[in-house]
């Protein structure tokens, strides 16, 4: 696979560059079938691993007063909470416009439109609770020459990525069984090898489909709850493989291979809304959610082929109580924002679950998190601002901030500003509502 060519020019040394420049060349031409990878894609919900975590850069260290320059502004992505995914030099979202939810297609680079597909009918005020805002919510996956695109209304299309044009779609209220949960459908799809793993809720609490023809291939078993807003995690446990997933009655897992139960625990299950996705660290996942539930810390293992969970900690006061912004994992330390001290930055040892710090900016009454080339990107939902953070278990190490150019104008109603930033590209894309905006931090 060809690099970018100054990415291949640094890996050859710093001896001869003009040398290594004109090796590259003549390799290129030598071998034009070779493709082409982009640097940094981030092409599902919270990234390669789906753990916040963006793929290798070279970045900016601390941005200048006034933060990074803006590379593109798109202010047409209609309104919803959907985050980018971005891969091959292509970013995709989703929005509502006007009468219809539609997937989105841009240039990475230029932020110009290259094609947009209807998915399903838009919102309407009695689908759900909107009045936090209606509109999609889901992080579209792409893999390969496709992409798997989830309204809030619960159809999810199988899209090419060429032009937009539908394989398959399903509905999983209709098809199987589902129900759109209070707050609509925000889960993002795994794919995990040909199979697409999918929430629909209920008796058919899980689903997989193969992710060519949206045929049903597998099945959760013996378990029966409303769908939440958390999204599918895979891991293998000895040699067990399990999706590990959260709801009303907490964490849950479920064997891949059969679909059979395998293990619950209650602690970070609430009566109101589950959202952020867990955290798998080796043999160990933590998990924690908002309105009392906490956060918690599991050790999990195999026998006999079945998997079982040890609890090391549960804090449910003046500790993690993340909301929907998710959380990091860094060098055994927790960052994230939490709902308890009045709305803080903190940072928690996985370990031990101990508390180090905590920190207030602005108005911020929740924020979202991601992670990449050795710093944290802290987006305050409240006031706009996207800060960056050298991760310390000592305090809050600010290098520099950036704020919208221009917030959304509309009818927030009760909502803020959710959907949660991606480093791709060498750039932070950040979205409130129909505006995305580009910035360029690469070093």
């Amino acid at each position: 696979m060809r690099l970018k060519l100054s990415k291949l020019i640094t890996s050859l040394g710093t001896g001869n560059r003009n040398q290594a420049a004109s090796f590259l060349l003549g390799l290129t031409l030598l071998a034009p079938s070779v493709c082409t990878a982009e640097d940094g894609d981030w092409a599902q919900w919270r990234g390669p691993a789906r753990d916040g975590i963006a793929s290798k850069q070279n970045l900016l260290k601390s941005w200048p007063e006034g933060g990074p320059k803006l590379s593109w502004a798109y202010k047409t992505a209609g309104q919803g909470y959907s985050a980018c995914a971005v891969s091959g030099g292509k970013l995709y979202t989703l929005g509502q416009r006007d009468e219809d939810c539609v997937a989105i297609c841009l240039d990475a680079k230029t932020g110009k439109e290259l094609w947009v597909q209807r998915v399903d009918r838009g919102t309407k005020k009695d689908d759900y609770l909107t009045g936090w805002g209606g509109g999609p919510r889901s992080t579209p996956t792409i893999d390969g020459d496709h992409g798997y695109f989830l309204s809030d209304l619960g159809t999810l299309a199988c899209l090419k990525l060429s032009d937009g044009s539908a394989v398959w779609t399903k509905d999983l209220v209709k098809d199987f069984g589902g129900a759109i949960p209070q707050w609509g459908y925000s889960e993002s799809v795994l794919i995990d090898g040909d199979r697409l793993l999918v929430t629909p809720g209920g008796a058919n609490f899980i689903v997989g489909l193969n992710k060519k023809t949206g045929e049903r291939v597998y099945g959760s078993q013996g378990f029966n709850d409303v769908a939440q807003y958390v999204s599918i995690m895979k891991t293998t446990i000895g040699d067990v493989p399990i999706y590990v997933t959260a709801t009303k009655s907490g964490l849950v897992a479920f064997s891949a291979t059969d679909g059979s139960l395998q293990f619950t625990s209650p602690k970070t299950g609430n009566k109101v809304a589950v959202i952020p996705t867990p955290i798998i660290a080796g043999n160990q996942i933590y998990h924690s959610s908002a309105y009392g539930a906490g956060n918690t810390l599991l050790t999990v293992s195999a026998e006999g082929g079945a998997v079982k969970f040890e609890e090391n900690y549960h804090f449910a006061k003046e500790s993690m109580e993340n909301h929907h912004g998710g959380y990091i994992l860094n060098e055994g330390t927790i960052y994230g924002f939490t709902n308890a001290r009045r709305g803080v930055w903190i940072a928690q040892d996985l370990k031990t679950g101990e508390v180090l710090w905590n920190k207030k900016t602005g108005n911020a009454k929740s924020g979202s998190i991601a992670f990449a080339d050795g710093m944290l990107y802290c987006y305050d939902a409240t006031d706009g601002v996207c800060y960056l953070v050298q991760p310390s278990r000592d305090d809050w190490q600010e290098k520099g901030s950036v704020k919208l150019p221009e917030p959304w104008a509309g009818d927030r109603q009760r909502g803020e500003i959710w959907a949660h930033p991606i480093i791709a590209g060498q750039k932070l894309i950040i979205r409130d509502q129909e505006y995305i905006y580009a910035f360029d931090i690469a070093r």
